[in-house]
């Protein structure tokens, strides 16, 4: 593989990943109840909905969701209330029940989009793809208009690699509202998981039109550009990224990684000591920084870096493994041994085979180097 092949691969890594975590995926829909169907006749439901508000108000979710479930088990035959506990759970990271939630309320009110579209934001979070494609087409069924839909349903496709099906969606969006930026965002970023960068950057020029000062497409449309080879717009880019949102640790991390899959080392070391400064247990960043002074065969910087990824994931084998590699790099043998058998120890213990024959290979070396 080329160094140019090897590069565009990693560029569209970077930016498939950020399509697979989500992280373009649509804000849930509020179905938070206000009020019961039997308002009139129950004045308990009544006033359990009222409450349920006031906490989630006041961010006590926990409680907020065990009021709602006591309107349930009074009013059992209002889906807003099912559609309020859905919410409150997804909310929570409980997807799950937000599911069983949202199934609830679709059964009593079956033809309700924003039910659906919960219901198929909760799935993708799970990674349930097939049944969030399901979810999200009813709910384009009973609202064609449903932008959040048709953004989530293209997300998702995304993610199966149905590429055409997803630019589709996208396309439906720019079409019903042109000046919707999250579409032609995501148009550039589909091009990008395809490896096709010469098409990313006029959607995504679009999308930074629309939205000057949303850093993620400053972050996507600099990957394009450099993808393309036009190292100094692309840069510019990435640089404008960081001016918008200079405390957004996430972001910084992506630019790492970009500037890292394009050979800017340099320009890479300082986007991961600005996520870790922003976000001192990101030990990613960490991780990333020594992989860099690897590479470069910087074994001193690489320790360093290696070891406050230790320090941020003390039961995580990988950071051992690294660390114990790069001590042997500086002829710490006594160390590095110590590491690579702290590696061995936890990666035998979580049942994971990775590196285990690379390790007992570097711990033969080090200790027949001993003797």
């Amino acid at each position: 593989m080329s160094a140019k092949s090897f590069l565009r691969k990693q560029t569209s890594r970077v930016i498939g990943l950020t399509l697979l975590l989500g992280l373009a995926v649509p804000q849930l829909v509020d179905a938070r109840p206000f009020t019961s169907n039997k308002a009139d006749s129950d004045d308990k439901v009544t006033e359990l909905l009222k409450e349920g508000r006031k906490l989630t108000d006041a961010g006590n979710v926990p409680e907020a969701i065990a009021i709602y479930q006591q309107a349930a088990e009074l009013d059992n035959k209002n889906p807003k209330i099912f559609s309020g506990i859905g919410f409150l759970q997804a909310n929570q990271g409980n997807f799950r029940e937000a599911i069983a939630a949202y199934e609830q309320a679709i059964a009593l009110d079956p033809k309700n989009a924003d039910f659906y579209y919960a219901l198929g934001y909760s799935q993708a979070n799970l990674g349930n793809n097939d049944d969030a494609i399901a979810a999200y087409r009813q709910a384009t069924i009973y609202n064609p208009r449903h932008i959040n839909a048709q953004l989530g349903l293209g997300v998702v496709l995304a993610r199966e690699k149905r590429y055409g099906e997803a630019l589709s969606a996208y396309q439906r969006v720019a079409a019903l509202e042109p000046r919707n930026y999250k579409s032609y965002e995501l148009m550039g970023m589909l091009f990008l998981q395809q490896e096709r960068p010469q098409d990313a950057i006029a959607p995504l020029f679009k999308a930074a039109r629309f939205a000057p000062r949303q850093g993620s497409i400053q972050v996507s449309l600099g990957a394009a550009l450099l993808d393309a080879g036009n190292r100094e717009r692309g840069i510019a880019a990435l640089q404008r990224a960081t001016q918008l949102e200079p405390r957004n640790p996430a972001l910084q991390l992506q630019i790492g990684k970009i500037l890292q899959a394009k050979g800017q080392y340099e320009n890479a070391i300082k986007a991961y000591q600005r996520a870790a400064a922003l976000k001192p247990d990101m030990s990613e960043a960490q991780s990333a920084i020594g992989d860099i002074y690897m590479e470069k065969q910087d074994y001193l910087a690489a320790v360093v870096s290696y070891r406050q990824y230790v320090a941020t994931e003390p039961q995580n084998p990988d950071a051992y493994y690294k660390l114990g590699k790069a001590l042997k790099g500086q002829d710490r043998k006594e160390e590095a041994i110590d590491a690579l058998e702290q590696a061995k120890r936890l990666y035998q213990a979580q049942s994971k085979t990775d590196n285990l024959k690379d390790i007992d290979n570097l711990l033969h070396d080090l200790k027949k180097g001993k003797r």
